[in-house]
C-alpha cells in the first residue's frame, strides 16, 4: 500500500510551498543534485535546471503551465553513465513515461533516479505561454491555477492549454517514486505526496511530513478529467484519421512542411545518433531533380517531407508518449501530435504495449513472440 503524506500550503501559495519541500528534498544530505523546472532571469523562460544548494531553488516552479522541452532527453543525458550519486527529477507525467522508454532503449539509466511526479493540468505552446504571463510572470502559474480551482478553465482569451494536453489521457504520474498530487486537492490548503516504490517511500520518511490519507474525492476528480481528455482525444483521432485517409489528404496534411527536422529534435523518444535524413541518402544530385520534375511537369520542393513523416512513424509510433513537442517545435504549425498519437494508437494497440508505463514491459520487436500477429502469420493459438 502506497505512503501518502501532505505538503501543508502556506499563504494561499501551493508554488512557494512546493519549493519549500523541494528544499526539503535536497536537504535530505542522500542527494546529489536535484532537477526541477525554474523560472530563469530572461522573461519568460522556464527551463529545466539541475541544483544543488538549496537556496537556488526560489525560481523553481514545476506548476508553470509551460513545457518547452520534454525533459527526459536531459534525465538520459544525467544518467547515461554512473554518477556516482543519486538525482531526484520532478517531471511531468509525459516526461516520466519518455524516460522510461528512454531507459528500455538503453539511453539512460533509473539506477540513481529518484522520480518526482507532478499531476499535470496541461500547459500553453511557448508562444501562447508568453502571451498568457504577459508582464506578470511572477504570479501567472498563481493565477492558472487560481482559474482552475474556481470554474474558469485553462482557455485564456483565444488561445487554450496544447492539444496534447487536452488529449493527454495520462495527467497522474503513477509511475513515478513519488508524486505530488493536485487533481481533487485544495491547493490553498494542502498538496498530496504519494510514495509509491520503495525507494519513493524511503526518502518520504525522511523528509518527516505529515501523515495524510489521499482524499475521498480525488479518485471522482481524476475520472471526471480523465473522461474529459479521452473524449477529446477520440474526437482528434477521427478527425486526423478523416483528414490523412489516403495519400493525396496526407501530402495536403503536410504540405507545410519544410523539413526543418525540428520535430526529429524535439522528439524525447528519437535516439539515433545519426538520422538517416541528414545523411548522404537524401542529398540528392541536381540531376535527380530536373528528372523528377521532368517526368511529372512539376516537382514540389523540398522533397522527401512524406517519406521523412512516414519514416519517423514506422520508427518512433510504438513509442511515441503524446507529449506535443513535435507540434509545439513545428514552424509552420503543422499538427504533427495529433498524426503521430492517431497512428501510435493503432501500433501500440496492436502490439498490446503502452509506451511508458513500466520498465517491464518489453517494446515492440525488441523479443520474439511465436503467436504474434498470427491473423497475419497463419499460425493458431
Amino acid at each position: 500500500m502506497a505512503v501518502t503524506a501532505k505538503i501543508e500550503v502556506k499563504d494561499r501559495n501551493p508554488v512557494a510551498s512546493l519549493q519549500g519541500f523541494l528544499k526539503a528534498l535536497l536537504r535530505d544530505g542522500n542527494l546529489g543534485a536535484l532537477m526541477v523546472a525554474q523560472h530563469l532571469p530572461m522573461k519568460g523562460t522556464v527551463m529545466p535546471t539541475l541544483v544543488t544548494d538549496p537556496e537556488m531553488l526560489e525560481g523553481a516552479d514545476p506548476l508553470a503551465p509551460v513545457f518547452p522541452i520534454n525533459a527526459a532527453k536531459v534525465v538520459s543525458r544525467l544518467t547515461r553513465r554512473p554518477a556516482g550519486a543519486e538525482v531526484a527529477v520532478v517531471l511531468r507525467p509525459c516526461e516520466i513515461r519518455a524516460f522510461i522508454e528512454l531507459v528500455k532503449l538503453k539511453q539512460g539509466s533509473a539506477d540513481e533516479v529518484i522520480l518526482v511526479g507532478v499531476d499535470c493540468l496541461g500547459a500553453y505552446g511557448n508562444l501562447n505561454y508568453a502571451r498568457f504571463i504577459g508582464d506578470d510572470s511572477a504570479d501567472s502559474t498563481l493565477r492558472y491555477y487560481e482559474s482552475i480551482r474556481t470554474g474558469r478553465g485553462t482557455a485564456c482569451g483565444d488561445f487554450d492549454i496544447s492539444p496534447a494536453c487536452k488529449a493527454c489521457e495520462f495527467p497522474i504520474p503513477e509511475n513515478a517514486d513519488i508524486l505530488i498530487g493536485l487533481v481533487g486537492m485544495d491547493l490553498e490548503e494542502s498538496l498530496l505526496v504519494k510514495a509509491n516504490t520503495p525507494k519513493g517511500e524511503s526518502l518520504l520518511q525522511r523528509l518527516s511530513l505529515p501523515a495524510s490519507p489521499e482524499p475521498e474525492g480525488r479518485k471522482a476528480a481524476v475520472a471526471a478529467l480523465l473522461d474529459q481528455r479521452r473524449a477529446y482525444r477520440d474526437q482528434m483521432f477521427l478527425e486526423t484519421s478523416a483528414a490523412t485517409s489516403d495519400l493525396q489528404k496526407l501530402m495536403d496534411y503536410l504540405g507545410n512542411c519544410v523539413n526543418c527536422y525540428n520535430c526529429r529534435v524535439a522528439c524525447p523518444v528519437c535516439y539515433c545518433k545519426e538520422c538517416v535524413f541528414v545523411t548522404d541518402v537524401f542529398d540528392h544530385e541536381p540531376a535527380q531533380y530536373l528528372r523528377w520534375a521532368k517526368r511529372k511537369g512539376i516537382l514540389k520542393m523540398p522533397t522527401d517531407t512524406v517519406f521523412y513523416h512516414i519514416t519517423r512513424l514506422a520508427h518512433m509510433s510504438t513509442a511515441c508518449i503524446g507529449c506535443g513537442q513535435c507540434s509545439n517545435a513545428c514552424p509552420n504549425n503543422i499538427p504533427v501530435m495529433e498524426l503521430f498519437r492517431t497512428i501510435a494508437s493503432f501500433t501500440q494497440k496492436a502490439f498490446h504495449y503502452e509506451a511508458g508505463r513500466s520498465l517491464e514491459d518489453e517494446p515492440p520487436l525488441s523479443v520474439f513472440r511465436e503467436k504474434e500477429f498470427s491473423e497475419v502469420t497463419g499460425g493458431h493459438d
